[in-house]
């Protein structure tokens, strides 16, 4: 029966070829319909793609491992694939500010999902040096990032394109696992001691995260990376750092490690000692085909090392035992 309808859909393509204007190709294109085309523009937007979706997609994440969302220019190929996708989730909430004409122009064909933008205005953080801007930095709120979730699912239910397969998003096991990873997050965090619950970072991407779980942060530099922190900020830091007895500041993947170094020297100098608690994911999640790699695996590291270093209590692997590092 299987042979049969395999000859029968090749049949059906060469007469449909011999139709004018059709070539055999497209014949069986449209006898056969094939995965949607999903092009996202950071790593962990084409995560949950996979998340939802599986192999019912073909996604590809134009920015991957240690790229600076903030900072990422799209290449000549990077515009060639948006225009040829079927569709194109970016994060949105001005966190890809070197696309704004590339998002313009291929809008003209179709619209990119802006899949952030979901969120109800009255949650988003402010960024404070830059008035009636968002910060962008919600997938540090597991919660959050539910909601940016669900955004896509409903992308890919509605995905109507002639000669794609429909999709059918696996939502309920996906947000499943997204409140699990809340919960741990929420539990290992509380363990921190209230004097010591202070994250020291290269820049300020983990207010959605200190909001969620009652932590303070720091980030040297703003929300985005674009500016260089001077050298005010750096001593306001060690001033901070020194004052509150801080025993771990954090680096992280995206991001040079220039200021912080610069800020441990100095708390040195003044007789304080600091470490660096560990590498942080920020703007972007750790090497393909790892955990880390995934936005559970990239949350879940988070935590783990902040609580650790700051001397609350976590699991050494993580929430499901699968931290490499």
């Amino acid at each position: 029966m299987q042979s049969l309808t395999r000859r029968s859909l090749f049949a059906s393509a060469a007469l449909a070829a011999l139709a004018p204007g059709i070539s055999a190709r497209d014949a069986l294109a449209q006898a056969a319909p094939t995965r949607l085309s999903i092009v996202t523009t950071t790593a962990m937007l084409a995560d949950a793609v996979r998340m939802l979706a599986g192999d019912q997609v073909r996604v590809e994440a134009l920015m991957g491992e240690g790229v600076d969302p903030h900072l990422y220019r799209p290449t000549r190929a990077d515009i060639v694939k948006l225009t040829q996708a079927d569709m194109v989730i970016a994060h949105g909430l001005g966190l890809e500010a070197q696309f704004r004409e590339t998002f313009r122009q291929i809008a003209r064909r179709r619209a990119p999902v802006m899949a952030a933008e979901s969120i109800p205005k009255d949650q988003l953080l402010k960024d404070e040096e830059v008035a009636d801007k968002p910060d962008p930095h919600v997938w540090m709120d597991p919660k959050l990032w539910i909601t940016v979730v669900r955004a896509v699912s409903e992308a890919l239910a509605a995905a109507d394109i002639q000669g794609r397969r429909k999709v059918t998003p696996d939502l309920s096991p996906t947000v499943a696992k997204l409140e699990a990873l809340a919960t741990y997050a929420g539990q290992v965090l509380a363990s921190v001691a209230p004097e010591r619950r202070m994250l020291v970072t290269a820049h300020d991407a983990f207010s959605y995260l200190a909001r969620a779980y009652g932590l303070e942060v720091h980030g040297i530099q703003g929300l985005s990376t674009e500016s260089e922190a001077g050298l005010r900020a750096i001593e306001a830091t060690v001033d901070l750092i020194v004052s509150r007895r801080i025993p771990a500041v954090f680096v992280e993947s995206s991001v040079s490690d220039r200021n912080i170094r610069a800020v441990i020297e100095g708390a040195a100098r003044r007789g304080h000692r600091v470490t660096i608690g560990a590498e942080l994911f920020s703007d972007a999640m750790g090497k393909p085909g790892t955990y880390e790699g995934t936005y559970l695996g990239m949350i879940d590291h988070n935590v783990t090392a902040i609580a650790r270093a700051l001397g609350g209590t976590a699991p050494e692997k993580g929430m499901s035992g699968r931290l490499t590092g």
